[in-house]
């Protein structure tokens, strides 16, 4: 088959195979018929993803290499910042995220065990559960509705002098008041970590423009898992514009190792056997230095190439995100005495993850789940509802120094038992749209799910 090919020409070959194998086989487009699954999210590609993944297969090159260096200038010259680095999911990025804070380096702002970091109970527990982790004091402060958001008068009163950082994510795509939050970080000194593995795309203006949310802190967090605003099927980032938090973030990313040479290189800074590092001998190899107890959180290069492909078509992606939402919006607003639907943060352009809905008092949440589930349409609770409420949270219930509850968790708690939500991703059509809208307005007119 390859005879008097070079390589290049052979994989040529190879690579326009599959990318018509891809168009007879995986881009199949069917006309939706109801009553048939409607997912809350599904992956959104073309034969561009399969060529690339097929390209860096052949190189086999399979840890981080010319496709994760690629993706990660990409991906921060999208977002406008100085530094990405790419990692192998959403909670590994936050776990990162977090362990930078605690690195030597940062002096009197390292964060220690003992030390608090405010946050909310009613999201993903990976943006929490670092904190417990490294020995530190979550504090959990209620959120507003209909923006299912941290409310930052709460997390005013939060703030004591063991207050170290704000880790909290955008829930479902919807900013929270990053004005406020970062004036309330200012004011107090403390670091702040957007969890933005649920709004990538999302803008907030602020400080006279429209920026990316997960910029706007200290450093951001993205997860590019399927049902995400785009995928390499796992896959997140961590991005920062500090030169020290960068470094911090690439050591600890990379065995916690001092040397900065990337995967396959050696000597790049030209001091490889000339210097002393801690207590080892004069000339120790510097590619064996560690300067922190770290992790491999290291991506492959094929989960790179994906990204790749991706992110060429992500400005598509979060317009029919959009309006998607939109759409479910305007055609829901006739049961909003009954729903109540989600609005945006005041200075936001959301890039949507999802639709959340809070079934008002005398609509049963679960009997409208049920519902809406049984004629096709895939629901989701907004992940925990309440983390503190789950068995994680046994072992450390009765502890008073794991964590701490400001005021009471009232919206939280409500999310927990009222409010559940759907999907918006770009490869909805409009007759899957008008369907869930028809399936909905349903529910919530039934006599039998009504209290």
């Amino acid at each position: 088959m390859f005879e008097n090919m070079t390589e290049k020409q052979a994989r040529e070959k190879i690579l326009s195979a599959v990318g018509e194998y891809c168009d007879k086989f995986h881009n199949v487009k069917k006309e939706f018929k109801e009553g048939e699954r409607i997912p809350y999210a599904s992956r959104v590609y073309d034969r561009d993803e399969i060529i690339n993944l097929a390209d860096s297969s052949l190189e086999f090159w399979l840890t981080s290499g010319r496709y994760t260096e690629k993706f990660e200038k990409e991906f921060a010259s999208f977002l406008g910042v100085k530094s990405c680095s790419l990692v192998n999911s959403g909670s590994s990025a936050n776990l990162l995220a977090f362990a930078a804070l605690t690195s030597p380096l940062l002096g009197e702002k390292r964060i220690k065990r003992g030390d608090e970091v405010i946050t909310v109970a009613a999201g993903f527990p990976t943006t929490v559960a670092p904190i417990i982790q490294f020995g530190c004091v979550p504090v959990f402060v209620d959120i507003t509705v209909p923006e299912y958001n941290i409310d930052v008068k709460k997390a005013e009163e939060a703030v004591t002098k063991k207050t170290k950082a704000v880790m909290v994510a955008h829930t479902l795509g919807n900013p929270f008041d990053l004005k406020a939050v970062k004036a309330l970080c200012e004011k107090h000194g403390l670091w702040l970590v957007e969890d933005n593995c649920d709004a990538l795309g999302s803008k907030y203006y602020i400080d006279g423009e429209y920026k990316y949310t997960g910029t706007v802190g200290d450093i951001g967090t993205s997860s590019f898992y399927p049902p995400h605003h785009m995928t390499m099927g796992e896959g997140g980032a961590v991005y920062t514009n500090d030169p020290l938090l960068s470094k911090i973030i690439r050591s600890m990313r990379d065995w916690g190792r001092d040397c900065v040479c990337p995967s396959g290189c050696d000597n790049f800074c030209g001091h490889r056997f000339d210097k002393q590092y801690g207590e080892l001998p004069l000339g120790y190899d510097h590619k064996y230095v560690y300067s922190h107890f770290g992790f491999n959180l290291k991506a492959t290069d094929m989960q790179a190439a994906v990204g790749c492909a991706q992110l060429k078509k992500f400005p598509s992606f979060i317009e029919k995100r959009r309006r998607n939402f939109q759409r479910l919006y305007d055609g829901l607003s006739s049961v909003s005495d009954k729903l109540v639907l989600p609005e945006p943060c005041e200075n936001s352009i959301p890039s949507w993850f999802g639709f959340l809905i809070t079934c008002r008092e005398g609509v049963d949440r679960n009997e409208t789940v049920k519902y809406i589930e049984s004629k096709g349409v895939q629901t989701r609770m907004l992940f925990a509802g309440n983390i503190t409420k789950h068995p994680c949270f046994d072992a450390i219930r009765e502890d008073r120094d794991a964590y701490r509850i400001t005021g009471e968790l009232t919206n939280t708690d409500r999310v927990m038992t009222n409010s559940f939500w759907i999907g918006v991703y770009p490869g909805m059509t409009d007759e899957m749209i008008d369907y869930m809208i028809k399936v909905i307005k349903e529910a919530a007119g039934s006599t039998r799910i009504r209290r």
